[in-house]
């Protein structure tokens, strides 16, 4: 399977992209390799391997065991300064003078 200048011209008006003429033929070269890699990669003899193989081999799996999430921990937690629910952040320098109002800030 390959891919022509029109396949990519249809998938681009599709995605709505608007591609340059002289991008086309480059972006038809890449695509081709890609297809022609994953290929190679099809023709893989896995046939000694097991489903429960990792993919990696010899790195360790983790145990798949349910429990808490480690991030789990109350709001307050994370932004100990609120008020009525929200959290309470330092003021930007990039928002102007702390404690003026944005139009004191404009003047």
């Amino acid at each position: 399977m390959s891919v022509s200048e029109k396949d990519v011209r249809h998938i681009a008006s599709l995605a709505r992209l608007a591609i340059p003429a002289k991008r086309i033929p480059t972006l038809v070269d890449e695509l081709n390799h890609i297809l022609i890699h994953m290929d190679v990669l099809q023709r893989a003899d896995l046939s000694a391997l097991d489903e429960n193989t990792p993919a990696v081999a010899g790195m360790p799996l983790r145990p798949d065991v349910p429990g808490s999430v480690p991030l789990e921990r109350r709001r307050e937690d994370f932004a100990p300064q609120m008020r009525d629910g929200f959290f309470l952040v330092p003021r930007l320098d990039t928002h102007g003078t702390s404690g003026s109002s944005a139009d004191e800030d404009a003047s």
